[in-house]
């Protein structure tokens, strides 16, 4: 243990030694302290250096030279105190370190003061910010927590440590960070920018600074051989289609989490489970994510075996003249057949029903004989190949969009072309290209058909058909370079490039891509993975702007909700007033349209718990106490001290002297200006924080609220408990289509919600009561991580159409 604590300095080290704990406590703390040095050191000083990087950038990228020439100067303030960054941070952790056994309320993260100040914002926007990022990685390395917290309680003689009280938690980290940030004595932006290149050069480290702390004490012998075994609860009965399945068999229900993640951040599904799962292969469970192999194989066999049972039956409906559709419409069979290939050619080249695989099921024979036909014979994949590389140098008539049955239907015209009239696609070929098709169908559900990122679909079509053909596993292998770049192109066709939202600068670099796998695909799939990463790196820029105009947006809704609270408290003093003492209705209104907006001002500024608002509090009750006398005698100290306050939430001289006379005289009277005079210039009047505009938080909450059903009360209430950033899909038309949006931010005291689209942009603010009745209406709904990539949808789609043809239902639509 001392070689690993020699890297500690000497502050640090003399801090923890006098740390009041045993010996051995402290050689272990001592260690602990090293061992953080020893990871987090070297990336430290990155973090100042990156930094720099940032700043420059964004100075060069400034608006205007007053906002550069302020950036150039933070970065001449980090240059002042870069190099002492990391041993500051360090001697802070060794601090939080030694105070192991200090009282746990000292160590808890202080919550910020429910006060109305306008002083405080900056700091709490950081608050937010770290709390974002502590957040997020705490749930990455939840079992690393959950192992170190029960090993820091043995060293403290206490309860395990929760996440929050870990000194080299990320709550710890954070809290570390903010404290640092402050001595470099940086602005508010360029804290921000620290605390995000904080997140990429240190907080990635997080895992193996945790792992290594739990090796470190386990081989100590601190709870040797601890393991942690998150618990998993059994259903209460079976379900068919396996143990924790959801409703359709799509993805376990303990994974619908809300979607809370930027655009192309989703994590993905496996797809070798969902065609594993129940209702595919009837009896089964569901593989685990990421499962390959064996298990991936036997995945694509059951899909295989599907598509073969959805074909003939698709064949005997066609020669049955549609007799036994089981309620299949006529539209939705000349879908799903165009989508599956040219059936018929299919039928009249194999002498009777289909049978396109190896595995197909047969279980019944055909309405009606089958005339006989030539003799087929499957063409080699090679040749299959060869074929798609020549229609890949083709390019598409410019003003046509091409399908996949356009694509199968001349594969095929050229292999018989090449290798005689009975020339057919092998059974793998022919159902690898049927499920390509499928899977593009249910795509072009969601792609808006007018846009430019169906023609960039289009023309994927070909390098996709060979990558699929030249890797059995592409339908079951998780995240296939081909079907990340195809997700990329596809979502922002259904999300980023809307009709309200375009980008240009995300469709060229679309196109360059789309074009460079056109021009360089061989059969090498790096090409995919290149040309995905370039997409992936502007969506991730791109994330980053929108995240920061969210961030505005929440601001200002902040400052709404502030003003309306301050509103709400000055109404409540005021109305308290009235009911108590009693005075003249003028005063009352008086009281109600000006006074109430000097205490909001003040409230706003100085907040709840000042001086100032004890000084408004004693003159609205003594306004109470002259006006409510007629008898009594002026005041005229008082007079002087409400003209100033009116004066100061923007009163003309005039109409504060007018107001202040009748509300510090017996009785509300005044002999120079009249009431009605008066009361005209105040119907005239903006009041504060209204903007010269009708409408508002306040007078929503006026009107009165409809009861709730039991199903909108239950709505209504899981609303309330949504983390923000959470996307909902809101239904636009009587089609389903949807658009998709994001809970930015929503207020418990104004009950209203903010909306913003994939780019940061205010689009809607709703109430949380008009929201719980459109998702009980179906009108809306939240985003599920398991529902989240547009690509994922698309194969539960495609497994969902296929069973409902199997089982002779109506093939149901895309999500």
């Amino acid at each position: 243990m001392s070689g690993t604590a020699a890297t500690s300095s000497n502050q640090a080290l003399a801090c923890i030694a006098a740390a009041p704990v045993p010996p051995r406590v402290r050689q272990l703390l001592e260690a602990i302290h090293g061992v953080a040095a020893q990871v987090l050191a070297p990336h430290l000083q990155l973090t100042t250096v990156q930094l720099e990087r940032e700043l420059f950038s964004q100075a060069e990228k400034a608006r205007n030279s007053q906002i550069q020439s302020d950036i150039y100067a933070q970065i001449r303030q980090l240059g002042v105190h870069a190099t002492q960054f990391p041993a500051w941070f360090l001697d802070a952790l060794a601090t939080a370190i030694a105070g192991l056994r200090e009282p746990v309320a000292a160590a808890r993260v202080p919550t910020p003061a429910r006060t109305m100040t306008l002083v405080n914002d900056t700091d709490i926007d950081r608050d937010i910010v770290l709390h974002e990022m502590a957040r997020r990685e705490s749930l990455r390395a939840q079992s690393h927590l959950q192992l170190l917290g029960q090993r820091f309680g043995v060293l403290a003689a206490q309860p395990a440590f929760d996440v929050e009280r870990l000194p080299v938690g990320p709550y710890g980290l954070c809290r570390i960070l903010r404290e640092c940030g402050e001595r470099l004595e940086l602005d508010t932006f360029a804290q921000l920018q620290l605390y995000h290149v904080f997140e990429r050069q240190v907080l990635d480290l997080l895992v193996e600074l945790l792992d290594r702390l739990n090796i470190l004490l386990a081989r100590e012998g601190v709870l040797p051989g601890l393991v942690y075994i998150p618990y998993l609860p059994r259903p209460s009965a079976p379900r068919r289609g396996g143990v924790g399945t959801a409703p359709g068999g799509d993805a376990p229900a303990a994974t619908q989490r809300p979607l809370t993640q930027w655009q192309g951040q989703a994590p993905a599904m496996s797809w070798s489970a969902a065609a594993l799962a129940a209702d595919v292969v009837p009896g089964g469970d569901a593989p685990p994510a990421g499962a390959t192999g064996p298990v991936a194989d036997t995945g694509m066999a059951a899909v295989h075996e599907l598509l073969n049972s959805a074909r003939q039956l698709l064949a005997r409906n066609l020669q049955a003249g549609g007799a036994a559709t089981g309620g299949a419409t006529a539209g939705d069979l000349g879908e799903m057949m165009a989508a599956l290939g040219n059936l018929a050619s299919q039928a009249a080249a194999a002498g009777g029903v289909p049978t396109a695989g190896p595995r197909a099921t047969g279980t019944a024979s055909p309405a009606a004989p089958a005339a006989p036909a030539a003799p087929t014979h499957p063409v080699p994949s090679e040749a299959v190949a060869s074929v798609l590389g020549r229609l890949q140098s083709q390019a598409p008539v410019p003003g046509t969009r091409r399908s996949f049955g356009d694509i199968h239907a001349a594969l095929l015209s050229q292999v018989r072309a090449e290798h005689g009239e009975g020339a057919v696609l092998s059974p793998r070929d022919g159902n690898t290209l049927d499920l390509l098709g499928l899977l593009y169908t249910q795509i072009q559900h969601e792609v808006r058909s007018t846009g430019p990122a169906a023609d960039l679909l289009t023309r994927l079509q070909v390098p996709l058909a060979r990558a699929a053909l030249g890797d059995e596993a592409f339908f079951v292998r998780e995240q296939h370079p081909a079907r990340e770049l195809l997700n990329t192109v596809a979502e922002a066709g259904a999300v980023w490039l809307g009709e309200d939202d375009d980008d240009p600068v995300l469709l060229q670099k679309l196109d360059e891509v789309v074009e460079q796998v056109v021009n360089d695909y061989q059969g090498d799939e790096a090409v995919f993975a290149e040309a995905n990463q370039k997409v992936q790196t502007h969506l991730h820029s791109a994330a980053r702007k929108a995240e920061l105009a969210e961030r505005r947006q929440i601001e200002a809704a902040r400052g709404k909700e502030r003003l309306e609270a301050a509103k709400q408290l000055a109404g409540r003093t005021i109305g308290q007033l009235c009911q108590s003492a009693e005075p003249p209705k003028f005063v009352q209104t008086l009281l109600q349209e000006a006074w109430s907006d000097v205490l909001t001002l003040t409230l706003l500024r100085r907040g709840e718990d000042s001086e100032e608002w004890q000084q408004q509090q004693q003159a609205t009750r003594r306004i109470g106490e002259i006006t409510a006398n007629p008898a009594g005698e002026a005041d005229a100290a008082l007079g002087e001290q409400i003209e100033e306050s009116l004066l100061q939430v923007g009163y003309h001289q005039d109409e504060a002297s007018a107001i202040a006379r009748r509300l510090s005289a017996p009785g509300g009277e005044d002999a120079i200006t009249s009431k009605t005079e008066l009361a005209s210039k105040l119907k005239a009047r903006a009041r504060l924080g209204a903007g010269g505009s009708k409408g508002g938080a306040g007078e929503d909450r006026e009107r009165p609220v409809a009861a709730r059903t039991a199903d909108e009360e239950a709505r209504y209430r899981q609303l309330r408990m949504l983390p923000f950033g959470t996307w909902f899909e809101f239904v636009t038309n009587q089609q389903g289509d949807s658009r998709r949006l994001r809970l930015s931010w929503y207020s418990l005291i104004t009950d209203h919600a903010l909306f913003v689209n994939a780019r940061g942009q205010k689009v809607a603010e709703h109430t949380l009561d008009a929201l719980a009745r459109l998702m009980a209406h179906g009108q809306l709904r939240i985003v599920t991580e398991d529902r989240a990539r547009l690509i994922d949808r698309a194969w539960q789609a495609t497994l969902r159409a296929l069973r409902s043809l199997t089982r002779g239902a109506t093939p149901e639509p895309a999500a």
